[in-house]
């Protein structure tokens, strides 16, 4: 772990990493998570992913799969820069907590902390990544041939101008609690085998070998969406729900977990899982992968 440091250079370099990686995360992942939305939100139209896919293809070509592209790009470029800034900054207050207590080794996080510096990434991602994810689930849903939307900014007028600005951040509380938990978890496991690593090989970050940043980054993204599958489910399917009474199925998060699971037992829960599954290990191998080069390019 690198030695602690506050400047306003080293924060703006771990934002622009950041963004490099949010962007390669969306390039990588965009097809696998349409299919994944797609089931999850219109699952009795697919037999399954093959289905899916083949039927995206004939409806609407491979440009389908890249459907709402431009706002996670834009969008998970942001997100993705305020979770490591906000990551490393949480990583060096704790560490420099370690110091004042006498640590040895006071960048040598312990796992609680990892999931605590995680978790507070998450926390102030969500802020971007719900309404982002709403807009972009919202697109992903439309088929070929009932397009309510034209695009990001189509959705946020005409969301706005019916329902008010705060219904293009429908499913935050849920985002906000996915969030929390999810990079928690996934930050922590993958620190957790950075530090170890570096420890057991005497190495700094940067001379860690590509392929284990790939297979750390890869574990650190099976980590994230086995633990938070089912809260994803419920956020898709709350974002995509009605606006108003006449139109909402669902009241809340907990009813929609209840009704969820009343019409399609647990396997509701995990509707589109396998998708996310084949999604998580490429996606998150590249995203740390991008971060970590981008860093050693501009310097740590």
């Amino acid at each position: 772990m690198p030695e602690e440091k506050g400047s306003a250079t080293q924060t703006a370099k771990e934002l622009f990493a950041g963004c490099v990686s949010g962007m390669v995360q969306v390039l990588t992942g965009q097809p696998f998570d349409t299919v994944k939305v797609r089931l999850q939100t219109a699952g009795d139209a697919y037999s399954g992913i093959g289905d899916c896919v083949k039927k995206t293809i004939q409806n609407e070509g491979f440009a389908g799969f890249y459907k709402g592209t431009l706002t996670p790009l834009v969008g998970v470029g942001a997100c993705v820069s305020v979770q490591f800034g906000a990551l490393e900054y949480v990583k060096r207050a704790l560490a420099s907590q370690n110091r004042s207590k006498g640590s040895l080794d006071p960048n040598h996080l312990s796992s609680p902390q990892l999931f605590l510096a995680g978790a507070a990434s998450g926390a102030a991602n969500s802020v971007l990544s719900g309404p982002i994810e709403h807009i972009r689930t919202r697109l992903q849903v439309q088929s070929g041939t009932n397009r309510e939307y034209a695009g990001p900014l189509d959705f946020v007028r005409k969301v706005s101008k019916k329902y008010g600005f705060g219904a293009v951040y429908k499913g935050q509380v849920i985002t906000l609690v996915r969030e929390c938990f999810g990079y928690g978890a996934y930050f922590m496991t993958y620190e957790w085998l950075m530090q170890r690593a570096m420890e057991k090989e005497g190495k700094r970050r940067e001379q860690i070998e590509t392929w284990k940043q790939c297979l750390f980054g890869a574990v650190a993204g099976y980590a994230l969406w086995i633990i938070i599958y089912p809260v994803d489910v419920i956020k898709s399917k709350i974002q995509t729900d009605g606006f108003d009474a006449a139109t909402r199925k669902y009241s809340g998060i907990v009813d929609c977990a209840r009704k969820t699971i009343a019409q399609k037992g647990i396997s509701g829960m995990y509707r589109g899982f396998s998708a996310c599954m084949l999604r998580a290990g490429p996606v998150n191998a590249a995203t740390f992968v991008a971060y970590e080069m981008t860093m050693n390019l501009i310097g740590r």
